[in-house]
C-alpha cells in the first residue's frame, strides 16, 4: 500500500498503524490527520476513493478527497451551540421552548437546551418515520420533532438521539440565529478556518467526495483492539423493529443512500457531514487554541463546558454505558478517545474526530469502508493508540 502525505519526526507510529489498517484490517480508502499544540504533525492518505475498489472505484484517494463522516458530524455541530452560548445568544439552562415555542408540545415544555444537547430530551424516535424528502426539509422535519411526545420523562435518563439530533439542533439554531446550521457553521467556523468540511455539501465540491461501502470485519489476533462483543440484548434490540434502538436508527425510512447527492447536500448535523481528515483535525485543534494565526474557537470557559460530563451510564438507545457532554461524546469504555479530557464524536462504521486539551491533540480519521461498529471502530482505535505512543515517546 502506497501511503501518501507527511509525518513529523516522532509521529511515525501513526503511519505504521495507518498502514497496518490496510494490511490487516481490510481498510479500502482512508485518511488520518493529527495536530499537536496547533501544529500539523500527521497528514496521511491511502487506498481508493470508492470502497468497492472496482471500476471507477479504483481511482486513488487524493490529497483533497472527502467523505461522508456520519455521526462524526455531531462533534462539529455541537460547537455551534457552545459558540452561541459564548456570544451570549443562548442560555443552556433555558427551556428550548423559550427559543422554539412549538417545541413545548406533548410534554416537552420543560426540556432545557442543556438536556437537548446531552441526549436527555427523550425524543430519539418519531412515531412516524420521515421520508428522505421530508428529512432534508427543515420546516417539515422540525415540525415533526416539535410535535413528538417524549418516550421517557425528559431529564431523567439519556439515550442516543442518533438521527433526531439533526432536527433538534437544526430547529434550535435556526430559531436563535435565523440561519440554518449548515450556513451558520460555514460562515462562522469552517470558511474562516479554511476547512474542507461541510454540513450540507455544495454542488461545486461534489466531485471530491468518495463513496462509502461495507467492508469485511477483520481484526488480527493480539492487536490490542477494544473487544466489545455485544450482549444478546443489544443484538436483539438492533434486530427488533419495535425496539427503541432500531427505531432510533430508522427514523428515515426507507434507509437513505448515503452516496446520494441529495443526502450529501442535506443539512443533517447528526449524520450527513462531509469532511477530510485534515479538516477534522484542524477543527478540533482550533477548538483548543490558535491555528495558523486564526483565533481559537472556544474560550477557556467554553472549552470547560465541552469536556464536562452531562450524561453517563446506561444508554436507553445504545444499551451500553455512554458518556456525553453538550453534544460531544466523552472518553469512556464504550468510546475510548485519548484520555479523560478528550471530547469529540465517532461516526458509525468508522470515522472519528476529537480534541484532547490535556495533550494538545486535534485528531481526524475518515474512511470509506463501513464496519458494523457504532462507537469504537478498531481502525480508529489503533490510530488513537499510536497517537498515545507517539506522545509517550516524545
Amino acid at each position: 500500500m502506497d501511503v501518501q502525505g507527511t509525518v513529523a519526526a516522532g509521529w511515525e507510529p501513526v503511519r505504521d498503524a495507518f498502514l497496518r489498517n490496510f494490511e490487516e484490517r481490510g481498510e479500502r480508502g482512508a485518511a488520518v490527520a493529527v495536530h499537536h499544540d496547533g501544529v500539523p504533525v500527521v497528514d496521511l492518505w491511502a487506498g481508493t476513493r470508492d470502497a468497492t475498489g472496482q471500476g471507477a472505484g479504483e481511482a486513488p484517494w487524493a490529497e483533497d478527497t472527502a467523505q461522508v463522516v456520519r455521526s462524526a458530524t455531531k462533534g462539529v455541530a455541537a460547537v455551534v451551540p457552545l459558540l452561541l452560548h459564548q456570544r451570549g445568544l443562548l442560555d443552556l439552562d433555558a427551556p428550548v421552548a423559550a427559543y422554539w415555542p412549538e417545541f413545548k408540545a406533548a410534554g416537552k415544555d420543560r426540556v432545557t437546551v442543556r438536556q437537548l444537547l446531552a441526549h436527555r430530551a427523550g425524543v430519539p424516535v418519531l412515531d412516524r418515520p420521515l421520508t428522505l424528502a421530508e428529512a432534508v426539509d427543515l420546516e417539515t422535519a422540525t415540525r415533526a420533532i416539535a410535535a413528538q411526545a417524549p418516550v421517557w420523562e425528559p431529564g431523567t435518563a439519556h439515550g442516543y438521539h442518533a438521527h433526531t439530533f439533526s432536527w433538534l439542533l437544526s430547529g434550535l439554531v435556526h430559531r436563535v440565529t435565523g440561519r440554518t446550521i449548515g450556513h451558520w457553521a460555514a460562515e462562522e467556523i469552517t470558511d474562516p478556518l479554511g476547512l474542507d468540511l461541510w454540513i450540507g455539501l455544495p454542488a461545486a465540491q461534489a466531485h471530491r467526495v468518495g463513496r462509502l461501502g461495507p467492508v469485511e470485519e477483520i481484526e488480527p489476533p493480539g492487536s490490542g483492539a477494544l473487544k466489545l462483543r455485544p450482549k444478546r440484548s443489544v443484538t436483539e434490540a438492533y434486530q427488533d423493529p419495535a425496539s427503541l434502538t432500531r427505531r432510533a436508527f430508522g427514523v428515515i425510512d426507507p434507509k437513505p443512500d448515503e452516496n446520494d447527492p441529495v443526502y450529501r447536500a442535506a443539512e443533517l448535523p447528526g449524520s450527513a457531514g462531509v469532511a477530510t481528515a485534515r479538516a477534522l483535525a484542524r477543527f478540533y485543534a482550533a477548538a483548543l487554541g490558535p491555528v495558523d494565526g486564526a483565533a481559537r474557537l472556544l474560550t477557556p470557559e467554553s472549552l470547560a463546558l465541552a469536556r464536562t460530563e452531562e450524561s453517563a451510564g446506561a444508554d436507553k438507545v445504545l444499551l451500553v454505558g455512554t458518556r456525553f457532554g453538550l453534544g460531544h461524546m466523552l472518553h469512556g469504555p464504550a468510546s475510548p478517545l485519548l484520555g479523560p479530557s478528550s471530547f469529540g464524536h465517532p461516526g458509525r462504521g468508522g470515522s472519528l474526530g476529537f480534541a484532547d486539551p490535556d495533550a494538545g491533540i486535534g485528531f481526524g480519521y475518515v474512511t470509506n469502508g463501513m464496519r458494523k461498529t457504532v462507537t469504537a471502530d478498531p481502525r480508529a482505535q489503533s490510530l488513537v493508540r499510536a497517537v498515545r505512543a507517539s506522545l509517550d515517546g516524545a
